[in-house]
């Protein structure tokens, strides 16, 4: 056995444990703002690692993710309130739609690298969110609500249990942790890995850049817009601000930079780290309206940029060998 293969062997293992840790995590704790937070930082994580499969495997920095998010948001929203459709089958719908959209996006943009992508994305993001501000057919500002019709995981409608929730973001962050798992072991992934430490040389050895970026697109989009269909049945109601906006996108990539780029464990530990710690501030010391949470958060992530650039991932020595293979 290789040392590739131990250390595949390993990381499911590891992952397993994990998984069987969560799993029995919220049952002894019935505070609803506790099940509240575990739930969108699980949310947060598979944001993450969605996000990671192209800014971090690929190196393809996006700040526009909040488009995929909010794309799939609506397309299930819309989906359930007209003709009914299931959310499974709306999660499948919005998966598919964003991924789509990653695409014509990443047609125009990848011709683009570095910092001017990545300025294209947000200006991508920015132009959808206007859109979406003024487009009366989907609401406009005032957005969707979506009506409550019986507790059902059919619908996924749950008037006041959380433990529903928490399960169905457990297993959104768990697939996309295994599809980045995967993605890390195959021929894909070192192609990935190929396209962000030199295009040139790449291109040189025969790897086909263009489309490389492109899957890496759709796969990242396809699962940012499933996460945001599981948002919008867990809250109930969307607008352009809350799922559409630049600081939402800040917010998904975020936890994957403060974790550990490009590395498969980062995404989890930064959003473990920063999720809570938002939530936590927000709501013990954004009361008042001064923004001490605000600063105080931005500087406990400046902290820990300066002190590990490389992110929280660092702090364990085997992941850190690990991430710079």
């Amino acid at each position: 056995m290789n040392a590739i293969t131990q250390r595949r062997r390993r990381e499911a293992i590891t992952a397993a444990l994990l998984l069987a840790f969560l799993i029995a995590l919220p049952l002894p704790i019935h505070d609803v703002y506790t099940r509240n937070l575990f739930i969108i930082t699980l949310l947060f994580a598979g944001l993450a690692q969605s996000w990671n499969i192209l800014g971090g495997l690929c190196g393809q920095i996006s700040l526009g993710h909040s488009l995929y998010f909010g794309i799939g948001a609506y397309v299930s929203t819309l989906l359930f309130v007209g003709p009914h459709i299931s959310p499974w089958l709306g999660m499948c719908a919005a998966f598919g739609t964003a991924g789509l959209l990653a695409l014509l996006v990443g047609w125009p943009c990848f011709r683009l690298s570095g910092h001017y992508y990545a300025i294209a994305t947000v200006v991508v993001q920015e132009i959808g969110y206007l859109l979406f501000l003024n487009w009366d057919w989907v609401g406009a500002a005032s957005g969707v609500y979506i009506p409550f019709r019986g507790e059902s995981w059919l619908g996924l409608q749950f008037r006041t249990a959380k433990l529903p929730y928490f399960y169905l973001t457990l297993a959104f962050a768990t697939l996309t942790w295994l599809i980045a798992w995967w993605i890390e072991g195959s021929r894909l992934g070192y192609t990935f890995r190929a396209v962000k430490d030199d295009a040139i040389a790449a291109r040189s050895l025969g790897v086909r850049i263009f489309p490389s970026k492109m899957a890496a697109a759709f796969i990242s989009g396809g699962l940012t817009g499933m996460g945001g269909a599981i948002f919008a049945q867990y809250v109930g109601y969307i607008d352009p601000d809350s799922i559409l906006s630049g600081p939402l996108s800040i917010l998904i990539a975020l936890p994957a930079v403060l974790g550990g780029v490009g590395t498969l464990w980062g995404p989890l530990l930064g959003a473990a780290v920063l999720i809570p710690l938002r939530e936590l501030s927000s709501t013990f010391l954004g009361g008042s309206g001064s923004g001490v949470d605000l600063m105080l958060y931005g500087a406990l992530i400046m902290v820990v940029a300066l002190l590990r650039p490389q992110g929280l991932v660092s702090l364990f020595p085997r992941a850190k060998t690990e991430a710079a293979r």
